[in-house]
């Protein structure tokens, strides 16, 4: 048994060893392509770069789990959209396709969950305890969120001396009317759920929900029975769907990273370095500094917490789209500790009030380009910008590319011109990585919390501490 075991430790330290020492070697070639020492051999980086993603093949081979698949994915599809970019441009459609089957699943899923969590309980009272303490917390997590965008910027002031591309004048684009709040609140309700379904409006879905919910509550039986046993079956036949598709998941997360490698090239980082640094840096501050130490206050266990949100995360971070890890995330946060009622309540409602990246990142680019145009903005005009936005960033999360919907419009509404969006735009994919991934997991931690301050959590013990 002991030898047996040492075969199986040699044989991993091998296998580590042979993968630490090709990827070495494959960014050693990388970097000496890239600076032009070895023009003579430009088929080494390609090849030891390729030999490294099949050594990584054989590992997810060995651990075959879905997420090591979908990190995998991203890998092989950066160096397909890299090496092949005509290619890899044109695989969008792959992930479009995933995006579309996610998109079928989260209506009726949210509908199930919702019914089943609100009538099967009978416990009105609940309803309205989560959503006053819903919008509490994410009022004041989306708040800090913004402030802390604009420290960021001040500090790092990525739009001081940019020059301005001339083409950029002649550039246009649609720019909504400022959206004042009766607008925003009307846009709550749904007036036909169908077409709340077709448009995507997921906070309408969960407003008609939640209203047929407390309906079907004051329903006395057996019709009662007869919906929820419906609304039941719906959910689980939703969530066995849910898996189906994910199997799909690895080849829209490699399709998606290829088309954006292949469309803009790794080249990109170069231009705006400094704006990605300033916004990358000020997550991970958002993150340590807001999010782990709301974790440390409801004692949630860490690691697990981790492991839990990794897979929804992992897809949201590279189809830039939270509805296409909504249904993971769900199925994850139920299976994590949070009771299924609490979660499709909060995290629907949290892609409307909770976008902490997407806050975050709309203060820091607000002022981003107010520093690439020249103007000066005070204090007071700075802070009236971060209470704008505190309004503008609410129930838009059926909106296409919603932040930089909301960038446009708040640009117009200050003075500010329009011109430093379009250099923006030529990154707004890897910022979209960076801040759908934050909202995702902002949303999954706020179910957390939600359900501790309910009393309703079932974490566990993790073994090994946070």
């Amino acid at each position: 048994m002991q030898q047996q075991e040492n075969t199986g430790f040699s044989i991993r330290s091998k296998f580590l060893l042979l993968s630490a020492i090709t990827i070495l070697l494959a960014i050693m070639a990388t970097l000496a392509e890239n600076y032009g020492w070895i023009q003579n051999l430009p088929w080494l980086a390609p090849v030891l770069r390729w030999a490294a993603i099949l050594v990584l093949s054989y590992g997810c081979w060995r651990r075959n789990s879905l997420t090591t698949w979908i990190l995998f994915s991203m890998v092989i599809g950066a160096e397909f959209g890299y090496d092949f970019p005509a290619i890899g441009s044109e695989m969008k459609i792959v992930s479009k396709i995933f995006l579309k089957l996610i998109k079928t699943i989260i209506a009726p899923l949210i509908f199930g969950t919702l019914v089943v969590g609100i009538a099967g309980h009978s416990d009105l009272k609940q309803v309205g305890r989560m959503g006053w303490k819903s919008i509490l917390y994410f009022e004041i997590v989306t708040t800090v969120a913004l402030f802390i965008g604009l420290f960021a910027i001040n500090i790092s002031k990525a739009g001081v001396g940019i020059n301005l591309p001339p083409t950029a004048e002649s550039e246009k684009m649609d720019v909504p009317p400022p959206v004042g709040w009766q607008e925003t609140v009307l846009h709550i309700f749904p007036e036909n759920i169908a077409k709340s379904i077709a448009d995507g409006q997921v906070l309408q879905i969960v407003v008609f929900s939640i209203l047929f919910a407390i309906g079907l509550a004051l329903v006395k039986e057996p019709h009662k029975t007869h919906m929820l046993s419906f609304a039941e079956s719906l959910t689980e036949v939703m969530f066995k769907f849910t898996g189906i598709v994910m199997y799909f998941a690895p080849f829209a997360v490699g399709a998606a990273i290829a088309y954006t490698v292949g469309h803009m090239g790794f080249g990109i980082l170069k231009n705006l370095f400094s704006l990605l640094a300033t916004l990358y840096v000020a997550l991970i501050v958002f993150i340590l500094g807001v999010l782990l130490p709301v974790a440390l206050w409801i004692k949630l266990p860490i690691r697990k917490f981790i492991n839990a949100v990794a897979e929804p995360a992992t897809i949201a971070f590279s189809t830039t789209s939270s509805e296409a890890a909504l249904p993971k995330a769900l199925q994850a946060m139920e299976k994590f500790g949070v009771p299924r009622k609490i979660a499709a309540f909060v995290l629907p409602a949290g892609y409307s009030f909770n976008l902490d990246g997407s806050t975050l990142y709309l203060s820091l680019a607000t002022i981003f380009v107010a520093q690439a145009a020249g103007v000066h903005l005070d204090i007071g005009q700075q802070v009236l910008i971060l209470l704008t936005l505190m309004l503008t960033t609410k129930g838009i999360a059926g909106v296409p590319r919603a932040s930089l919907v909301i960038l446009m419009a708040t640009a117009t509404s200050f003075g500010l011109p329009v011109e430093p969006i379009f250099i923006i735009l030529g990154i707004d994919e890897l910022m979209d990585m960076a801040r759908t991934t934050v909202n995702l997991v902002g949303n999954c931690l706020a179910s957390c919390v939600i359900a501790k301050w309910e009393g309703e959590a079932d974490f566990g013990k993790e073994e090994e501490g946070i």
